[in-house]
């Protein structure tokens, strides 16, 4: 499976509830918790794996393009931030893979048809009045 990005998943929010991301989360504060603050938050969880892959990736980079031999002193760092960014993957499959299962689950919805104006009501036939001779 492609990996999502939060770019995609912003795209999927928005054109799920029709509005920008950011006009979104401003409205999400003012509900009571729900699918939309936790598509939000599924979201932030993404955006802020993704960029720490991409600082801890850089990091792992830069420390392992020394010149030179490597000592005891950079191999921790190696090991920590390779730790780091292992850990931000997963966490960045996870979201995704989430954020995808749960945004093809839902739809958007029409707005409501009108409702067509009520027929006037059909007066009821009226009822033979009984006759006050007794039946045989």
């Amino acid at each position: 499976m492609p990996h999502l990005t939060s770019t995609v998943i912003a795209g999927r929010i928005e054109d799920l509830y029709g509005a920008p991301l950011a006009d979104l989360a401003t409205h999400a504060q003012d509900l009571p918790p729900g699918m939309l603050s936790a598509l939000l938050g599924l979201y932030h969880g993404l955006a802020l794996a993704e960029q720490s892959i991409a600082s801890n990736r850089d990091r792992l980079a830069q420390l392992a393009d020394g010149e030179g031999q490597i000592g005891t002193h950079e191999v921790s760092h190696i090991l920590d931030c390779a730790r780091r960014l292992a850990e931000a993957v997963a966490v960045r499959d996870v979201q995704a893979t989430t954020g995808l299962a749960v945004l093809q689950s839902l739809g958007r919805v029409a707005a409501p048809e009108p409702s067509p104006a009520p027929a006037p009501a059909v007066p009821a036939p009226p009822v033979a009045a009984a006759s006050a001779a007794p039946s045989r």
